[in-house]
């Protein structure tokens, strides 16, 4: 039976989620996409060690914009939303006005922080002094982040990725020239000032802290597009606070109030991502130093692991991420109104989406290892490929607990993903001490500590989201068929790459072409066995025409 107008309409309004969150994944996989793109000449630039000290600054760098920022679009996004739910326009105004205050004061004072304590931090925490160069040229950047996150937080409660979206692609493309273009320049002039000083790492150090300009500047032009965004649709926000006719108007301190106890949960959880990251690398650096290998061979695997691995591993990761942002406005405004099932069905369609891409991406590294380091990176060496090859499960295991947190928070349990992260943190740093001191896993520890720290989020989430909200995973379509058709796509994928290597050779047209045939039999395998939906496919930005090529290809199960 057809759709009536009507209900087409609550269709559309009910699943938009689907397509902002669709939006801001496309958006995200792109900037991804330009981030390995520009990393390709800037890690030819810097070299291993130069990466080693570009990827150590930017975890700490990492953890002060969790701290001062990172939780913001999250927190902001669902106290705007929710009193949206409510018809309270003008208390979602003061959320915003409240939040960017605060942002403005936690960002200058953190930022001022890191960089007046750059020299201890580096040479005390990180045991890598010559990372202090780019430490303190990111420190500007926590400042314009706080802010933007802000703003970005207050266009996703109001139900529009665009303005975010945007931004982020904007921020990216000014990030990637102005890092290439900063690491060219001051790694000359570290490479001289080295040699009058007799100091072989200072030309990597300085060409790191030239690369980190990048990250600031694009982080700036972010903020200037979403300034203007926002300069844009004041006269929307203006008519809104017109039509407010709620009498409860919130006093700042109450708002405040609810920032903090919303924001902070949020960052414990998020900010526990890239402590474990930082921590693992420094005790991976003392480890290693007192297993008598030198700084410049320790800061050339970490930064394989940093410039290469991470960068590779994180681009399906930002799917899961896009989907985590959208997904908390939308599941706080249904838990607020909706009933138990439509909870259950958006949790459930959240998680289907997140590894119909994450398990065909682990799929393909593990079976392309080798091929895309030589593509990328011209790197044919064994550790890259290695790690990549071992590290591709994590792609499942952190989109999964990314995704999770997120439904967590739009389940109002905002504590619970912080509570999971210390746990899994403590699991993880036994593991990884193991690992590095007893097995003598080297760099591969890294990896290893990764896996089992995402291993444990998820296993903890999924426990408390079933106790929450009783909902059960759908083992078969969220697991089981992804995964047979990326078994498929694998099996063929090899098979290809390995007539295309015999027959033609070389490092690019055997990867590419088979990447692409990867591409292609997947989505047909995956339509073929019934993993989406045809309401999956119609909630997808152009649903409606995908859904009537799916049908006149006969790709439908």
């Amino acid at each position: 039976m057809p759709e009536t107008p009507v209900n087409n309409k609550k269709r559309t309004k009910k699943d938009d989620y689907l397509v902002q969150g669709a939006i801001l994944a496309a958006a995200s996989v792109l900037t991804k996409i330009i981030g390995v793109i520009y990393r390709i000449p800037l890690t030819n630039i810097l070299g291993d060690e130069g990466n080693g000290f570009y990827g150590y600054a930017y975890q700490v760098y990492a953890i002060a914009l969790m701290l001062s920022s990172f939780s913001l679009p999250t927190a902001v996004s669902k106290l705007v939303s929710a009193r949206l739910a409510v018809r309270q326009r003008r208390n979602a105004f003061r959320v915003f006005l409240c939040s960017l205050v605060f942002a403005v004061c936690v960002g200058l004072i953190i930022s001022l922080a890191i960089f007046f304590g750059a020299g201890a931090i580096s040479t005390y925490a990180m045991r890598s002094p010559l990372s202090v160069y780019a430490l303190r040229v990111l420190a500007p950047g926590l400042l314009i982040v706080a802010v933007m996150a802000v703003i970005r937080g207050y266009f996703q409660g109001m139900g529009t990725m665009i303005p975010t979206a945007i931004s982020q692609i904007l921020e990216q493309i000014i990030n990637a020239v102005v890092s290439i273009v900063g690491a060219s320049i001051l790694i000359g002039v570290g490479t001289r000032a080295g040699e009058s000083a007799g100091q072989e790492l200072l030309g990597p150090a300085y060409g790191a802290a030239g690369s980190t300009l990048g990250t600031v500047m694009g982080a700036l032009a972010g903020l200037l597009f979403l300034l203007f965004a926002l300069w844009l649709y004041k006269g929307v926000i203006r008519r809104q606070l017109r039509k407010d006719r709620s009498r409860h108007e919130e006093g700042y301190p109450t708002i405040l109030k609810a920032l903090v106890f919303t924001a902070v949960p949020v960052i414990f959880s998020t900010a526990v991502y890239n402590i474990n990251q930082i921590v693992d690398l420094t005790i991976f650096n003392h480890i290693m130093g007192s297993q008598g290998y030198v700084e410049q061979e320790y800061m050339a695997l970490q930064g394989i692991y940093t410039g290469k691995y991470d960068t590779l591993i994180n681009v399906p990761m930002a799917i899961a991420n896009a989907l985590g942002a959208s997904v908390v406005p939308s599941l706080t405004a249904v838990v607020a109104n909706g009933t138990r099932r439509q909870v259950h069905a958006k949790i459930n369609q959240t998680l289907r989406l997140t590894m119909v891409i994450a398990i065909p991406s682990c799929v393909g590294y593990f079976t392309l290892a080798s091929p895309v380091m030589v593509l990328l990176y011209n790197d044919s060496s064994a550790t890259p490929a290695n790690l990549l090859m071992m590290g591709s499960i994590v792609v499942v295991l952190y989109g999964m607990s990314s995704v999770s947190n997120s439904i967590l928070h739009g389940l109002n349990r905002m504590a619970s993903p912080a509570k999971n992260a210390a746990i899994s943190l403590a699991v993880h740093l036994v593991a990884f001490c193991i690992m590095m001191a007893v097995f003598r896993m080297n760099v591969y520890a890294l990896v290893g500590g990764n896996i089992v720290f995402s291993l444990c989020m998820c296993i903890l989430n999924q426990i408390k989201i079933r106790k929450v909200s009783g909902y059960r995973i759908d083992l078969i379509r969220t697991f089981v068929k992804p995964f047979i058709a990326s078994a498929v796509m694998g099996v063929v994928t090899y098979a290809v790459h390995l007539v295309l290597d015999l027959a033609i050779g070389g490092r690019y047209i055997p990867t590419v072409l088979s990447i692409l045939a990867a591409v292609i039999i997947y989505v047909v395998a995956v339509l073929k066995i019934g993993t989406l939906s045809e309401n999956d496919i119609k909630d997808l930005p152009m649903g409606v025409r995908l859904l009537r090529y799916c049908r006149k290809f006969h790709l439908l199960a």
